[in-house]
């Protein structure tokens, strides 16, 4: 058997017409449009249409989407029952995992993976997944839960049911580019898992399950909450710079940086850091930037690193008033998207995925009976 090649790192397992990352030049294309461009001049409804489809939309079929997307956000009684019934305290990615799961059951789509179906339960989960977040916070905080405004967009309507208050146009523009920059990565860990899932014939609310808990692991969606905490450790634009080296020094794991594919600029960094600037001068929290940028600067020197989505995603939900623990369930709102995008895909050309491991145990040993060992 040849070499092991672990984490399956560079090794293509599949083709796809969905996402393509470029390392190398630090680019990001979803179906061929640069994700400088979409940010630009598109929202994220437009890019979830993309991703589930071939191209961008027409403006009937953008206002269709968002009429499903808009009357779909409410969740059934017993996801909320059984939201208020979890223990107090239970982290929100796991909650929303049990949630999500508890969603299948009540999908009339159910177990049926035809396209069309498939189709019909991404929508309704991709409005559904950002009002689990925001009904489990309030439930926590003791607070009534906000009922989803059909006629808002997903970044807006998202904001308004957490906070119950109707967000201004640059907090929801900036929730807007997070989500559309989040939507999709290729074949990261999570995607994968929903590739892997679909794969056997279950459904997608399996592979949704499955991909939400690969989502969670620090290594993954739960590094920006990592980075979040690191800067509140550190405290203060002074001490960035010390205390980082002093991290460095002592070999301390830094989140936020580097990549397994990005070896320049991650462009969805370069995006979010002029959002994360803005955003701290309007709130009048700019210490949460340029923190960041101090410590971003000493990796780059020192260690040669650059700063990855989770970086500057971390300061910017925070000055938007986020608690920590969420910032990761608001990267499964927007992977949504391309989750579900991969799971069609997969199920147009399916093949069972089982890939083989390169066995390193003994051999020949023989049972010893029990009274004899």
């Amino acid at each position: 058997m040849a070499a092991a090649d672990m984490g399956l790192e560079d090794v293509v397992v599949s083709t796809s017409s969905i996402c393509d990352v470029n390392g190398k030049t630090g680019q990001l294309i979803y179906r061929g449009y640069d994700i400088h461009d979409l940010v630009q001049n598109t929202t994220f409804e437009e890019v979830v249409y993309l991703l589930w489809n071939e191209d961008l939309p027409n403006r009937a079929q953008l206002q269709e989407l968002r009429s499903q997307l808009g009357s779909n956000r409410a969740l059934p009684g017993p996801v909320v029952d059984l939201m208020r019934s979890l223990p107090s305290g239970a982290p929100p990615m796991d909650v929303l995992r049990t949630a999500v799961s508890l969603l299948g059951l009540y999908d009339p789509d159910g177990k049926d993976n035809s396209i069309e179906a498939t189709r019909r339960k991404a929508v309704r989960l991709t409005a559904q997944i950002p009002s689990i977040v925001a009904a489990y916070h309030r439930i926590r905080e003791g607070k009534v839960i906000v009922q989803p405004d059909p006629a808002l967009s997903q970044a807006a309507s998202l904001l308004n049911q957490m906070t119950g208050e109707a967000p201004d146009e640059f907090t929801t523009k900036t929730m807007d580019v997070a989500l559309i920059l989040h939507a999709d990565h290729e074949l990261n860990a999570s995607t994968f898992s929903a590739r892997v899932t679909i794969a056997t014939l279950s459904d997608l609310y399996d592979a949704i399950t499955a991909a939400i808990g690969t989502l969670s692991g620090p290594l993954h969606g739960g590094a920006n909450e990592q980075v979040m905490r690191m800067l509140v450790q550190v405290g203060s634009e002074e001490a960035a710079e010390d205390w980082i080296r002093d991290a460095l020094a002592r070999k301390a794991r830094i989140m936020g940086f580097g990549h397994r594919v990005y070896k320049t600029d991650d462009p969805r960094a370069v995006e979010l850091k002029g959002m994360s600037k803005e955003l701290g001068e309007r709130t009048g929290a700019p210490q949460w930037f340029r923190m960041s940028d101090r410590i971003q600067k000493v990796m780059l020197q020192e260690k040669g690193l650059y700063a990855n989505v989770d970086f500057y995603s971390a300061s910017a939900y925070y000055v938007m008033g986020i608690p920590i623990d969420l910032y990761t369930p608001i990267f499964a709102a927007s992977r949504i998207s391309g989750w579900s995008a991969h799971v069609m895909e997969q199920l147009t050309n399916n093949r069972l995925i089982r890939p083989r491991s390169d066995y390193v145990g003994p051999r020949d040993k023989r049972v010893v009976p029990l009274d004899q060992r």
